[in-house]
């Protein structure tokens, strides 16, 4: 299988230098494709083999990830720097041409949180929505019903304190072996997709973008604050993981709230979905009622987050506010349907552009 040919390109927004993957006539159809946690924009490569050629693919990588200039992340912002940088990118003409080009937006896992904050934030620039496997409009962990309701005030068990120490330190250290679960590789098997083999001929070079996260308080995991509840951590202040809890990231009503005419949103996800479901193995709510983190302290106390649930109730409310939707549900499939069915995820996507620029 050949590889597909990126052009890239280094391009200055917000003070930052960005590492930007492209593909296609700077004058063609505009996507943009925003990546998720430990990865980076080459993570897009096995959609981009299915993609036609008219269309201008724009992947950036994130701060702290891949090639961009290192940068920290301030999660009391949620995932605003990550949006804040997106959208200033749109204005970069090397990129679209027209510095008010209205993409179709794809974001997978966190950039699906990218994504919806880009939305809210400029929805005049958002022509279309596909959200992969996205997190909860509600942030990820620490919440116990469909309308986000936080287990505990201060969101134990969210955010930095949550990552595996193993897995922050492997990931450091550029670790490429398989010998323990918490190897980048195996998480990388057993975490974002349903079937490892799907990964192909691709497993190194995904490996790859999974090794450029920048490690630390700024970046991955984030730091974390001591708690009175269950698991005994709370959210801190900066870095990834903090950015993405509830008790910084929550744009469920400001996404309902999105004035009309709201662009359409394409959910999809696999059912066998490690990370982001309704019984997420990264969830230490989840992990607890397992056995698999000590002291649970029971269901009614600390009930796993239904983030499936959450977000299918959210977009039933954005289109009842206006707004419309559709999901997508592959049987047999992990995070990650773009590398595990990209073809059918290629022709959803152009079925978006094609809804939305005809």
């Amino acid at each position: 299988m050949s590889d597909p040919v990126w052009q890239t390109l280094r391009v200055t927004a917000r003070n930052l230098t960005h590492h930007v993957l492209t593909s296609g006539p700077i004058d063609g159809t505009p996507v943009l494709l925003i990546h998720g946690n430990c990865s980076s924009a080459q993570f897009w490569t096995p959609l981009l083999r299915h993609l036609p050629p008219h269309l201008r693919l724009v992947a950036p990588d994130l701060r702290g990830y891949g090639h961009t200039e290192p940068a920290p992340v301030d999660a009391r912002r949620g995932l605003r720097d990550f949006a804040d940088d997106v959208a200033a990118l749109l204005a970069a003409p090397e990129l679209f041409g027209d510095p008010a080009a209205r993409p179709v937006v794809v974001g997978h896992s966190m950039g699906g949180g990218v994504a919806m904050q880009l939305l809210v934030d400029h929805p005049t620039r958002v022509r279309g929505l596909l959200l992969e496997a996205p997190l909860s409009p509600y942030g990820f962990g620490g919440t116990r019903d469909v309308h986000g309701t936080p287990t505990t005030p201060d969101y134990a068990g969210t955010g930095g304190g949550a990552a595996n120490p193993e897995f922050v330190q492997r990931l450091a250290d550029r670790d490429r072996g398989d010998d323990s679960p918490a190897c980048p590789r195996s998480v990388m098997r057993a975490m974002y997709v349903a079937d490892p083999a799907s990964f192909g001929e691709d497993e190194e070079l995904l490996l790859d973008s999974v090794l450029t996260t920048r490690v630390g308080e700024d970046n991955y995991p984030g730091d974390s604050t001591p708690s009175a509840h269950w698991p005994g951590h709370a959210p801190g202040t900066r870095g990834v993981l903090n950015a993405m809890s509830p008790r910084w990231f929550n744009v469920a009503d400001a996404l309902v709230a999105v004035p009309a005419p709201k662009p359409p949103v394409l959910w999809i996800r696999g059912d066998t979905d490690a990370i982001v479901s309704d019984t997420s193995l990264s969830d230490l709510a989840n992990l607890g009622r397992l056995g698999l983190v000590p002291g649970w302290p029971g269901e009614a106390a600390c009930p796993p987050q239904p983030m499936v649930a959450q977000t299918r109730a959210v977009l039933a409310r954005y289109a009842a506010a206006g707004g419309q939707y559709r999901e997508v549900t592959y049987a047999g499939v992990g995070h990650s349907p773009h590398v595990e069915r990209p073809a059918e995820f290629a022709a959803e996507l152009v079925a978006l552009i094609t809804q939305v620029t005809t």
